[in-house]
């Protein structure tokens, strides 16, 4: 997969402190605007995460905004602040305000669900609709460290002399079902957004379980998960159902915690066509 297409631009929300994101025009006539938000992990970005589908909400008349959260990528890594559910929706709000975007669809997998998910209940009358990919934020944190991927990347804390690219390149196999989907080209573009990260973000990380809020968002949701998640426990899906707006729900089979880079095909189509009725 080519590297990301567009330009680099930053958002100052404050002095030295930038959001890095790309704005992707639609190649037809403009249906809406979609915003991709990335998850946690070691070596994590907007592109890395998005790549195999922006270009078919691009087609599909979706301008696409694609960005790396705070300590993540390319945008700033403070640590002087805990990295807080609030502090990740102030990001995006201040991102959405940068790019003239009142409204937008939000296409959020696991933490970058669970900021979608806090944006709908702070602001729902920013979000059009939700695509949720085995959202986080849903569960009480214990359940969370209990799921063996997430006991595998905490292993080896970021910037430790163990956590080498071999441990990473490991590593991303326990986000997928089958490892053939993490080949040397993700491992090096990992590795290298990784060089550049802290191990702070993930110290300070506090996502609370937004379970017992979930009745209350009244938006079109669809939401993706992978029967073999390794992270994310699947039976969250029935969590995400129980939200007042219309929910669909796609459980694939065979499939980690990646739905949007295992079964991209898939993933896109689906998509586009809850967006288009």
């Amino acid at each position: 997969m080519a590297a990301n297409p567009e330009t680099s631009q930053y958002h100052e929300v404050e002095p030295e402190r930038v959001i890095h994101y790309t704005d992707h025009a639609p190649t037809g006539d403009l249906q809406g605007v979609a915003v991709f938000i990335h998850g946690s992990g070691p070596g994590a970005s907007g592109w890395s995460n998005f790549k195999h589908n922006v270009s078919a909400f691009q087609g599909a008349g979706y301008r696409c905004i694609v960005f790396d959260q705070w300590g993540y990528g390319k945008t700033s890594k403070p640590q002087d602040v805990d990295h807080t559910l609030d502090f990740f929706v102030d990001g995006l709000v201040s991102l959405l305000d940068r790019t003239g975007i009142a409204k937008a669809v939000l296409v959020g997998n696991s933490l970058g669900g669970a900021v979608a998910l806090g944006l709908a209940l702070r602001h729902p009358e920013r979000v059009e609709k939700l695509i949720l990919m085995a959202p986080g934020g849903i569960e009480s944190r214990e359940n969370y460290f209990s799921m063996p991927g997430i006991q595998a990347m905490v292993k080896y804390p970021m910037g430790s002399p163990e956590f080498t690219k071999e441990v990473l390149a490991q590593l991303l196999t326990q986000l997928v079902h089958d490892p053939a989907n993490v080949d040397d080209e993700l491992v090096d573009e990992r590795w290298a957004t990784l060089e550049t990260q802290n191990a702070h973000v993930l110290a300070t990380m506090q996502i609370p379980d937004l379970s017992d809020q979930l009745a209350s968002i009244d938006i079109n949701t669809l939401v993706f998960w992978g029967t073999e998640d390794r992270f994310c426990p699947a039976s969250g899906t029935w969590k995400i159902l129980g939200m007042k707006g219309s929910v669909q729900a796609e459980l694939v089979n065979y499939c980690g915690h990646w739905v949007m880079s295992e079964y991209p095909d898939l993933f896109n189509e689906r998509c586009l066509s809850f967006l288009s009725h």
